[in-house]
């Protein structure tokens, strides 16, 4: 048996959005992904191997597809994102024990999300958890810089007024972690494999979520002032 996470010292609770507060079972990410292959073959020019390369090394290399695209292809972020995350969402449904275990948790709650905000909130509706969530730090309040970049890290926390030695960080992706750990906050790797990760920037584990947050030594609600 693992000890129950301490997260008693925290008093705002960041997540991502995708993969993170639904899992990957959903299969929101495989769709939101063939529809930006194809915008960057159309894009491109490209045949669909060569296109889909294309796509995942803008990924790997810029922290989104969108990013690269911006770069060096001149694309309107707007158009993009409305287009590639323009999916049906039928895969999503309410999630009464996530609702429950966020629910529980002292302070705020902030999503901070690569996505566009529209489609976070659509999400998030479809959970039933929207309002369960102070705000959405999307792609467009990023101005379009995506996580991994630090200053995006520092300009969400600099409009929400967020301490990074009392805030937790919730996502699936192992690289966005980092910068999370190196300004302080407590960091939360999430899905199917995160308990193999050995990242020393990953200072908790979940393949699921909501039983990780319903396990978790949190501050006595009972005392938050807010």
């Amino acid at each position: 048996m693992r000890a129950a996470p301490d997260l008693a010292h925290v008093d705002t609770w960041l997540f991502d959005l995708d993969d993170t507060l639904y899992p990957p079972e959903c299969e929101l990410m495989a769709l939101v992904d063939r529809r930006m292959t194809a915008f960057v073959q159309r894009q491109t020019g490209l045949p669909f191997d060569e296109a889909r390369a294309l796509q995942k090394r803008y990924f790997h290399e810029h922290g989104t597809t969108l990013a690269g695209l911006m770069a060096f292809h001149g694309v309107e972020p707007a158009a993009f994102i409305a287009e590639v995350q323009a999916v049906s969402m039928d895969n999503v449904r309410a999630d009464p024990r996530l609702r429950a275990a966020l629910q529980r948790l002292p302070g705020r709650r902030l999503v901070f999300t690569n996505a566009g905000g529209a489609y976070a909130e659509k999400v998030l509706e479809r959970l039933g958890v929207a309002d369960q969530f102070e705000d959405v730090f999307h792609i467009e309040a990023a101005d379009y810089i995506p996580k991994p970049q630090v200053r995006t890290f520092e300009r969400m926390m600099a409009r929400h007024g967020v301490a990074a030695r009392t805030s937790a960080f919730f996502e699936d992706t192992e690289r966005n972690l980092a910068p999370a750990a190196d300004l302080g906050m407590t960091t939360v790797l999430v899905g199917p494999h995160a308990l193999t990760s050995t990242a020393p920037f990953v200072h908790h584990r979940a393949e699921a979520l909501a039983p990780f947050l319903e396990a978790a030594q949190i501050a006595d609600k009972t005392q938050d002032p807010r």
